[in-house]
């Protein structure tokens, strides 16, 4: 058995500030013998995912499920590396040439699945489109849209309504994968259920809801060509199980290893662990747009208060991630290293809700995704913590996309959910989630809204000064911590199995990871 374990703090942070700049498992035993022979078809892999995309149309949606698979099949302009150095993807060099305004020469040698030549005309239209999405507008919120210009096939100028620093990086998030024109309007509403069209590695070739997505290889893709014939991923929402097909070798890869059972897989010789820092944080969302209780701080801070995260992360998430202090880790560009972590304090908990007038409790919805084993245990946590304070909750339990689906549309009073700030900027890690623009499906599920916060983080997404902008982000956060429409849970990290038959995979710090480089032995 080998571990890999890798730190990226120093490199990551580094790397923010260059370039300025979205499901887990239980129990199992597996303790194994000498090596296994090798994989019995070495030109399938086999991939076990914790839940189902919610659509491919990558500008319908923003969640990492769909990203894992979506990002086999699409191409970026630039591309963003496991070391999160940003580089030539679709578009082979770019340039600002003149002040917000970027020029990008584009590949020549590029064709779509369905065989129609790329040009700068697709990159426009899916630009366009992406600016007008309900779900992953924020993403490219800084584009002009007028700026919009196709100087010819392979040549396209866009630009910004601003100075906005992390343009770039934006640029490489999964989500912007350019897409084909005339596939997407021709589909219509069947566009990313029974037809993807992209340029990447892989290209689809059918969807089965809650089995499996199956993509091959492309044999015209511009780049190298991926190293198996094909993808299959699996739809696995127990991490026991995905963990049984791993350990039996019906699965090549499991993401998303549960806490509890990293040891089965470490003491596993036929398996590898990969276990890495990721740039997302976990928390548990307090809906401050129903009529409920929730709309009083005092009431946001005693819930604040009255849940031991600690406990959490060693009980539940058996000592993965650390408490997190704020809405983003240190890994980002912004992070306040001045804030610390909420103090578990179940009398100050109780003398809040005292002083809001609540003494004598109330009750409220949490919603959680059914995908997700320890938020599920967390659920469970949480809400026999608050009825110590005198607070009932009634968790539900819900699919993947109706989960996320009733979280953007305000139903639940609570729910749990976590968020990967893939730019490492703080911009992607709080404009989305805290900024009154974002209500809803773009982010911001709480409904937060502050004046103060909304022009601070106006003014770090359009200020290129990053001294600037780091003040900016930081009181921004002080501003979050201290109303308190987030209970910050922990930081997360990347914990896959593999096969050791399985090569050249590595994990990126999103967590949305490239699978052409993989090859089966």
């Amino acid at each position: 058995m080998k571990k890999i374990k890798k730190k990226f703090g120093l490199l990551l942070l580094a790397a923010a500030f260059v370039l300025g700049a979205c499901s887990n498992s239980g129990d199992s035993n597996g303790e194994g013998g000498g090596e296994s022979a090798g994989k019995a078809d070495p030109t399938v892999l086999v991939v076990a995912n914790g839940a189902d995309p919610v659509t491919l149309d990558i500008q319908g949606t923003n969640d990492q499920a769909t990203t894992r698979v979506a990002r086999q099949i699409y191409d970026t302009l630039i591309t963003q590396t496991n070391d999160l150095e940003l580089v030539p993807g679709l578009a082979t060099e770019w340039e600002e040439v003149e002040e917000n305004l970027f020029e990008f020469k584009l590949r020549e040698d590029v064709v779509f699945h369905n065989g129609e030549p790329f040009t700068a005309s697709d990159v426009a239209y899916t630009l366009h489109r992406a600016v007008e999405s309900p779900t992953i507008g924020h993403i490219v919120g800084s584009i002009d849209p007028d700026t919009i210009e196709v100087v010819d096939d392979h040549t396209i100028r866009v630009g910004t309504s601003g100075t906005f620093g992390p343009f770039l990086t934006h640029l490489a998030h999964p989500a912007v994968g350019i897409l084909n024109e005339k596939s997407v309007e021709e589909a219509g509403e069947d566009y990313g259920i029974t037809e993807v069209v992209g340029t990447g590695p892989f290209q689809f070739v059918e969807w089965v809801a809650d089995t499996h997505v199956i993509a091959e290889r492309f044999d015209d893709y511009w780049g190298e060509p991926a190293g198996v014939e094909r993808v299959e991923f699996r739809t696995i929402n127990d991490p026991s199980v995905r963990l049984i097909e791993l350990e039996s070798g019906t699965v090549d890869i499991a993401y998303d290893i549960a806490p509890s059972d990293i040891p089965a897989v470490e003491e596993n010789a036929d398996l590898t662990l990969l276990n890495t820092p990721n740039l997302g944080s976990e928390y548990l969302g307090l809906n401050v747009k129903n009529d409920t209780p929730l709309q009083d701080v005092k009431v946001r801070q005693a819930i604040s208060h009255a849940i031991d995260v600690e406990a959490i992360i060693n009980t539940v998430y058996m000592n993965v991630g650390d408490h997190m202090a704020g809405p983003i880790n240190e890994l980002v560009f912004g992070y306040n290293e001045d804030l610390t972590p909420t103090e578990y304090d179940v009398e100050a908990a109780k003398e809040l809700l005292a002083e809001a007038g609540y003494e004598d409790g109330f009750t409220l919805s949490l919603y959680v995704g059914d995908n997700n084993q320890e938020r599920i245990r967390v659920s469970q946590v949480v809400s026999e913590a608050l009825s110590e304070i005198g607070i009932t909750v009634e968790v539900s339990q819900m699919e993947w996309g109706a989960f996320l689906d009733a979280a953007a549309l305000g139903e639940p009073d609570m729910f749990l959910l976590g968020w990967t700030t893939i730019t490492t900027d703080a911009d992607y890690g709080l404009y989305p989630l805290f900024h009154t623009e974002s209500f809803g499906e773009a982010g911001n599920r709480t409904f937060y809204s502050n004046e103060r916060v909304d022009e601070l983080l106006d003014l770090g997404r359009y200020t290129s000064d990053q001294d600037e902008r780091l003040g900016y982000y930081q009181e921004a956060q002080e501003i979050i911590v201290e109303e308190a429409p987030w209970v910050f849970l922990q930081t997360r990290e990347n914990v896959t199995g593999i096969r050791n038959w399985v090569e050249g995979f590595e994990h990126h710090p999103t967590g949305s990871y490239f699978l052409d480089t993989v090859t089966l032995d």
